[in-house]
């Protein structure tokens, strides 16, 4: 119910405004009443945290959070108010208004699930709650992976390398995997996101998917690697998509050697049609293995000093050892716009400086990004529309009808 008037015994609250004035927010109050009618009500920010406390919260379906420029001295109780209502299992949609992106960032992280500007744009509460509800529906606990294995090892290997801290390197191997899986024709193909990254790994984070105590069991005993042990450490994505994640400990890189890693990239191959790996920075003694088995390896940079070193490095180390360094594909990440002539020259001037071609341009897709990251979504669900988003769209088309006709012709 709105704030100014009376509830009503046949009304069940699903959902409330927090804030520290709604009448500040006359907007949020009109579609408030559009959405839900009168089954929601209005609490302070001190209401909020005794609120969370009866047992009449746990019916709530979700809460939005609004706040402006004069509510950031009091982050910490928001901050708390967000923690509380995670721990009763409900939703938070966050309505800002002039406030700084280090504090939304900030609530983002500590477990707000949307965020709408205000003034709010048409319908986009509405959306937003239904985004909660199909998230709601699929988001039951994954169960581990059902494996069909045709024992032919014969599954096409995508590396994802950034040569750089920041780059989108895992940004671009979690929207690749899913973009690969959504273009799927009855249960093909099939697809496989493996995070090697065993100190830092953020796929799971990524998509919001739990890590499981069997990853570790998994790399340590790969000698008795089967089917069975593999499909228990894999977590499903909305049914399109399996995830070996990174463990939920930090492990030393020198956890695994070559052999494990071979082992785990084979009997990913025999099951999937695709294996899309997402690689620490670091170079370490299994690098080699995953360059040797990859069909496509993306050395993921940006336009600047520390990537072109660090790619003039990376070469220069490959061919010392004899190593395909003939494999690698650069990605340039939040490349230049289109008509931004002196930034397509610097592009030119870099890839000849370093002697190598850039074959793939991503343009930066801003702070929308960052709220996908941060949300467990991949592009394709928070930001259709992203000029990222479509970019990899594009690449993940040509790598599947590749797929196909190699399909056909075998």
């Amino acid at each position: 119910m709105s704030s100014d008037q009376p509830q009503t015994e046949t009304n069940a609250i699903t959902a409330c405004t927090i804030s520290r004035d709604v009448q500040n927010f006359d907007l949020l109050i009109e579609d408030m009443e559009t959405a839900l009618g009168e089954a929601w009500g209005d609490l302070s920010f001190s209401e909020a945290l005794a609120f969370f406390q009866q047992d009449e919260a746990k019916s709530l379906e979700f809460v939005a959070i609004a706040l402006d420029a004069q509510d950031e001295d009091n982050l910490s109780q928001m901050g708390e108010i967000i923690t509380q209502a995670k721990a009763v299992g409900i939703k938070i949609i966050l309505i800002a208004e002039d406030v700084t992106p280090a504090v939304l960032h900030n609530l983002l992280r500590q477990g707000a699930d949307e965020f709408i500007p205000y003034p709010l744009p048409e319908q986009e509460l509405q959306a937003a709650i239904d985004r909660l509800r199909i998230q709601g529906s699929e988001m039951a606990a994954p169960q581990p992976a059902t494996l069909k294995s045709d024992n032919n090892c014969d599954g096409a290997v995508v590396v994802c390398h950034g040569l750089a801290g920041g780059v989108g390197t895992t940004t671009l191997a979690v929207n690749l995997a899913w973009e690969i899986a959504e273009r799927t024709s009855g249960d093909r193909p099939r697809v496989c996101l493996i995070d090697l990254d065993l100190q830092h790994g953020s796929v799971a984070t990524y998509l919001d998917l739990p890590r499981r105590e069997a990853v570790a069991e998994l790399l340590s005993e790969t000698e008795s690697l089967d089917d069975d042990l593999f499909a228990q450490a894999l977590v499903t994505y909305q049914d399109k998509l399996q995830v070996f994640t990174a463990p939920s400990e930090m492990l030393p890189m020198e956890f695994v050697g070559p052999e494990d890693v071979q082992r785990l990239i084979n009997m990913a191959r025999c099951h999937f049609d695709f294996v899309v790996i997402d690689l620490p920075r670091t170079l370490v003694q299994w690098s080699e293995t995953v360059l040797s088995m990859a069909h496509l390896y993306f050395a993921v940079l940006e336009l600047d000093m520390r990537s072109a070193q660090n790619a003039l490095r990376l070469k220069r180390a490959l061919q010392s050892e004899d190593l395909p360094f003939e494999k690698l594909r650069f990605a340039l990440n939040r490349a230049p716009k289109f008509t931004d002539l002196s930034g397509k020259s610097r592009v030119k001037r870099l890839a000849e400086s370093l002697g190598i071609s850039i074959d793939i341009q991503l343009p930066d897709g801003g702070k929308t990004i960052l709220q996908s990251c941060d949300h467990g979504q991949p592009l394709a669900a928070a930001a259709p529309k992203s000029a990222l988003r479509k970019e990899i769209g594009k690449l993940a088309q040509s790598l599947h009808e590749l797929g196909k006709n190699e399909t056909e012709a075998a």
